[in-house]
């Protein structure tokens, strides 16, 4: 057993797993929340006996601690952040402090978009070979919940640049880097490269043993590789064939150099259609392929896999027009790939909590792709000054309403496109919680 004193900030999903692995682990711990806690993560903690508060911080005890361990949504410059920094008290991430203790081997993957769908299918892949993995990070449960509780060979990880932010000693086995677009800027000083050099801290640590899964056409990234010092194994994957790629497309296949062998799949078959997500599947078939697994395991869940929730996911046809729920979308390039695989006219909703924007990306897409446009959020008047003279809009502050003019605009053949470029937070509890209410207003259409 340990005296040790460590503080988790934040009780939900990353937060309670992290307090009953470090109860776990014989740590003296105290989670503390400024807001609610759900009373399933109540429940969790009253099992391991771990002591919460909830609705404020007590100070005092928090900058007792020896060791915080922060969850990713709060944000370095709070207030009590900046007091625990002045300290010298070190503030970690969850996965930071699971990974002490983790034995499994470890695929993490990070980008500005594309991570889950990318996470969710190398799961299922790694999965449908029959390995025994679990799904943590972002999505599924968390890392050191399962750490805590669970006894997995492989886990598939996804990072965002908030947990990359928080750690230090923690290796990736498998790091995979999709691509690197503004985003999340008002956590980063307006700064882009802040922004970049929190992405690439995903390949801190590696050694020659590991591998190093990137998209070789991003100039983001290809500008940043001289910078770091890392001895992993390189697999850039691209559109294009050329030296150093690993996987690419020729002749219509998607290809994946094996050592001294290749792969390929015809396009056509992969079940996740549009050019982002023929990224996203090379990063998934190198990511299995670093393992190992079987070119008939890679190609049959290359083929089979169901998408994510929330990512360009098709919700119902109304008179003719498609209403497709692309909630996921809270930056500008995400919705840049939306506008992009479609293939129809558009009624395009946008807006929520601007993150430093620039609309500018998405411009000529929508001169070219969009009919109209409907602007959500509680201020639109960025979104309103932008676009002014592109197409014709109108501002609304409800789904219910965003939807009723959706309806009223589009025709028949049209696609209805949520993709809001912006954070959930000005209307709603969270992007989930936006998509939910979409599908929902278009059901009751």
């Amino acid at each position: 057993m340990t005296n040790k004193k460590i503080v988790v900030l934040g009780g939900g999903e990353s937060g309670s797993g992290a307090a009953v692995l470090a109860k776990v682990k014989g740590f003296d711990v105290f989670l503390s929340d400024s807001g609610m806690i759900k009373p399933n993560y109540k429940e969790l903690l009253n099992k391991y006996d771990i002591e919460w508060e909830e609705g404020s911080h007590t100070e005092e005890r928090i900058l007792k601690a020896d060791e915080i361990i922060k969850s990713p949504g709060i944000p370095e410059k709070a207030p009590l952040i900046q007091k625990l920094r002045a300290l010298g008290t070190p503030v970690i991430s969850e996965i930071e402090f699971a990974g002490r203790y983790n034995k499994a081997k470890t695929v993490c993957i990070t980008g500005s978009n594309g991570k889950t769908t990318t996470t969710m299918l190398t799961y299922h892949i790694l999965q449908k070979a029959g390995l025994n993995v679990g799904l943590a990070g972002n999505v599924g449960k968390s890392f050191a919940l399962q750490v805590a509780e669970n006894d997995y060979d492989y886990y598939v990880i996804e990072l965002s640049s908030f947990q990359l932010d928080g750690m230090y000693d923690f290796k990736a086995d498998i790091a995979v880097l999709l691509n690197i677009t503004p985003d999340h800027l008002d956590r980063y000083e307006y700064k882009f490269q802040n922004y970049i050099d929190a992405k690439m801290r995903i390949t801190q640590n590696q050694t020659k043993d590991d591998v190093f899964i990137y998209w070789n056409d991003d100039e983001n990234i290809r500008r940043s590789l001289s910078g770091i010092v890392s001895e992993a194994r390189k697999a850039p994957f691209s559109l294009k064939k050329s030296s150093d790629t690993k996987a690419y497309i020729e002749a219509d296949k998607l290809t994946i150099q094996r050592d001294d062998s290749f792969f390929s799949i015809s396009v056509s078959d992969l079940s996740l259609k549009g050019t982002h997500n023929i990224y996203n599947s090379m990063a998934a078939a190198l990511s299995a392929s670093a393992l190992y697994i079987k070119n008939d395991d890679i190609r049959a869940s290359l083929q089979d896999f169901e998408g994510v929730e929330h990512r360009l996911e098709p919700v119902a046809k109304v008179k003719g027009v498609l209403y497709v729920n692309d909630s996921k979308a809270t930056n500008v390039n995400s919705c840049w790939y939306a506008l992009e695989s479609m293939k129809t006219p558009v009624v395009l909703i946008l807006g929520g909590t601007d993150k430093g924007n620039d609309y500018s990306e998405i411009l000529p897409l929508v001169e070219k792709k969009v009919r109209s446009l409907v602007f959500m959020g509680k201020d639109n008047s960025k979104l309103e000054k932008f676009f002014a003279g592109v197409k014709p809009y109108v501002s609304v502050s409800s789904m219910e309403d965003a939807i009723q003019e959706c309806y009223k605009a589009a025709e028949s053949g049209d696609t209805v496109l949520l993709s809001p470029c912006c954070a959930s937070f000005d209307l709603f509890k969270n992007y989930e919680d936006r998509g939910r209410l979409f599908k929902e207003a278009v059901r009751n259409l």
